[in-house]
């Protein structure tokens, strides 16, 4: 069974003061990462204790899972708002080729940085399989990825082996290019190399119809 960000079971209530805190806590560690955290300086700086942050959340690994849980929702938030849109009155234009463009818009946007760097933080982290918050932070984000995306292909390609390979390319290309971007802020740069891929996928899917 998945927590609620708060903390809480899903159905079991969390209090308006634990909300409050994993707030705060959530934007300093926007701010300042989440792998060296400290409860300590953490407490301090959101104006509560560490005594006060274990009795709500368990423990700090109660906590740590919460601070991610709370990132998937602003990610989730994301993803169904871009599920939900129409592209335009053409059904041809459900294409990957536009939601890449569209989510590569929102990835390079400096305003999401720190959410991403966020994210990235937790993907790397839960990479070395070790029991604790992090376990299937990874695969959960790209399962939910690749759903999107798959929705966003006509039904007859969605379901063929070169759909989910082509949507699975095209995960890889917006990761990596995440990464390339986080890690040297050169977003012109990537942009085309991203761009460069979009087109790509744009004459394929022109060939294959």
């Amino acid at each position: 069974m998945t927590s609620a960000a708060d903390g809480t079971e899903p159905g079991q209530p969390g209090s308006a003061r634990k909300r409050e805190l994993l707030e705060a806590a959530y934007r300093y560690v926007l701010s300042n990462g989440l792998a060296d955290m400290s409860l300590r300086p953490l407490a301090k700086a959101i104006g509560s204790s560490p005594r006060v942050l274990l009795f709500l959340f368990g423990s700090k690994e109660g906590l740590t899972r919460a601070l991610l849980a709370r990132a998937r929702e602003d990610e989730l938030s994301y993803l169904d708002a871009l599920r939900t849109a129409r592209l335009s009155d053409d059904p041809g234009d459900q294409t990957l080729a536009k939601t890449g463009r569209e989510v590569w818009s929102w990835l390079a946007d400096p305003s999401h940085r720190a959410l991403l760097a966020l994210w990235t933080e937790g993907y790397a982290r839960s990479l070395q399989d070790e029991p604790g918050p992090w376990a299937e932070f990874a695969r959960d984000t790209v399962n939910d990825w690749l759903d999107l995306l798959a929705i966003r292909q006509p039904p007859d390609r969605r379901t063929a082996t070169a759909g989910e390979a082509e949507r699975t390319l095209l995960l890889a290309v917006l990761r990596g290019a995440l990464i390339d971007l986080l890690a040297t802020g050169e977003q012109d740069r990537v942009t085309r190399a991203v761009e460069r891929h979009l087109t790509s996928l744009t004459r394929s899917g022109s060939r294959s119809g």
